[in-house]
């Protein structure tokens, strides 16, 4: 089974490389570019069958490790 983790800063958190990737989007151009923001994709691989339970653990391991959370979010995804 496998499962991304989305992890990525809270608002209201500074995230200077969001902020240089939106101006030079400007720069170049895209002047729709209001803001951006950067996280983080971390795929896992799981000997796990049961859905519910591979979300579970991986929820732990996100608080555990995965994201800080004190200034992180994070979204679970599981495929079978």
């Amino acid at each position: 089974m496998k499962a991304h983790v989305h992890v990525w800063l809270k608002t209201g958190v500074l995230d200077p490389q969001g902020r240089a990737i939106a101006d030079a989007l400007r720069g170049l151009g895209y002047t729709e570019t209001a803001d951006a923001r950067v996280g983080k994709i971390i795929a896992l691989d799981l000997d796990e069958t049961d859905p519910k339970r591979a979300e579970e653990r991986v929820k732990a391991m996100a608080d555990a490790l995965l994201a800080n959370p004190v200034i992180e979010s994070y979204r679970v995804e599981i495929a079978g």
